[in-house]
């Protein structure tokens, strides 16, 4: 089976979506190729992000901020699922996405919007990419190939309900 196409979008494309990416590519272990954009990209990955996918033991090579406007463009491979993981991007009106990708809309409180001292910014970013984490390892579960259309996006918007209640 070819490896599933997933984009990951988010406003500023610097955390939550990246922390995404970084997190399918990884427990996705070769069935999912992940990426991430924003519809206004920072045009940096958050240096907290960095660091906790680091402490994560997660691969940070190659991750950067970039606009959807890259994975909508002619000739781009098509996309199996789309996932806003902010409350803005899930608002905007998106792109055409080649393919016919699954949606859903899992979001995740921001933690580029957090403000506190370093210690608490740090354990913020460590939770909201717990909370990630979790989502991504119900995802890598789900039994694909068995399930049908249908099924598949009730589980999807099911698991971005239970995401709001995380925060919790």
């Amino acid at each position: 089976m070819k490896p599933l196409r997933v984009l990951f979008l988010c406003t500023g494309n610097s955390a939550r979506s990246v922390m995404a990416e970084a997190a399918l590519n990884f427990y996705g272990k070769g069935r999912f190729i992940a990426c991430s954009a924003g519809s206004h990209p920072a045009g940096a990955i958050n240096p907290y992000t960095l660091d906790t996918l680091k402490m994560a033991a997660m691969p940070t090579a190659g991750l950067r901020s970039k606009s959807w406007d890259e994975f909508a463009a002619p000739g781009m491979p098509a996309l199996d699922f789309v996932f806003t993981v902010c409350d803005n991007a899930a608002g905007e009106v998106c792109p055409v996405w080649p393919g016919q990708p699954m949606s859903a809309h899992w979001g995740f409180s921001d933690p580029a919007a957090f403000r506190g001292s370093e210690t608490e910014t740090r354990a913020f970013f460590q939770e909201i990419f717990r909370q990630i984490r979790t989502r991504i390892e119900l995802f890598v579960s789900l039994p694909m190939a068995s399930l049908d259309r249908m099924s598949l996006q009730r589980h999807l918007d099911e698991m971005g309900r239970n995401t709001a209640e995380d925060r919790s």
